[in-house]
């Protein structure tokens, strides 16, 4: 993943905090299904695991990405639910501890996981960080059948030191190429620090910013789920 600049740590830290560091976390528990109900509950689910950068925190979730997301499917004719699991507060390890809960309920097809800047903002190890990354996307792969994998990069916040920083932007790609993940490079990428794509308290995104963290994440998952379209019609189709 390339190197992202920014022009203080106060920046830094309000992009880390925007996923969730401070708030109170609720029960672990899968969000509903961001499409209608009825038929379309028999559709292969896109799970997102993550903080409240998925949750949609402050925002009706009809705003957070995954529900953006949904639209898009089903505006290309697709069909998939997206099903937002995202939890406001959550570090590597809290994701970790809940993943066996969240494959019992739902068999995905799609694992997308954004997770570790809770990490990064409490200085936490980053190779703990991906250990806990490669465990969940590990959890996901041993799933029959084995779901497509995509995992969101994140940035830490530079006042822990070059080290530190480079040493945690390495964890996603390796944990990626360790679990044949496909990388989102920085899930926020166009929105941190852009003062309207982010809510009054210079934290989360706005609905606005939500829309343009979709269209990142759909830059890459688009793709794979054409591709996966393709070999389930087979050769000469």
């Amino acid at each position: 993943m390339g190197s992202i600049h920014y022009r203080s740590s106060t920046l830094l830290v309000s992009l880390l905090l925007a996923c969730g560091g401070g708030e109170p976390a609720p029960s672990p528990a899968i969000g509903g299904p961001v499409s209608d109900p009825g038929a379309a509950n028999t559709a292969p689910v896109i799970l997102f695991i993550g903080t409240s950068l998925t949750a949609g925190y402050g925002l009706d979730p009809a705003e957070a990405y995954p529900a953006l997301i949904q639209a898009r499917l089903d505006s290309v004719g697709l069909r998939y639910r997206a099903v937002n699991a995202g939890v406001s507060g959550e570090t590597s390890a809290g994701a970790l501890r809940r993943v066996e809960w969240l494959f019992a309920q739902e068999s995905p097809a799609v694992v997308i996981l954004e997770t570790g800047g809770n990490d990064g903002l409490r200085g936490q190890d980053p190779d703990s960080l991906g250990a806990n990354i490669a465990a969940i996307l590990g959890a996901a792969r041993g799933l029959d059948p084995s779901p497509i994998l995509v995992l969101a990069g994140m940035e830490a916040p530079p006042n822990l030191g070059e080290r530190y920083t480079r040493r945690f932007r390495e964890v996603f790609p390796e944990a990626a190429e360790k679990t044949g993940a496909t990388l989102i490079p920085f899930l926020l990428e166009g929105v941190a620090g852009v003062q309207s794509l982010n809510q009054a308290d210079g934290i989360h995104p706005t609905a606005e910013g939500q829309a343009v963290v979709a269209g990142t994440v759909w830059r890459v998952l688009g793709p794979l789920l054409a591709a996966r379209a393709r070999e389930r019609e087979g050769p000469g189709r």
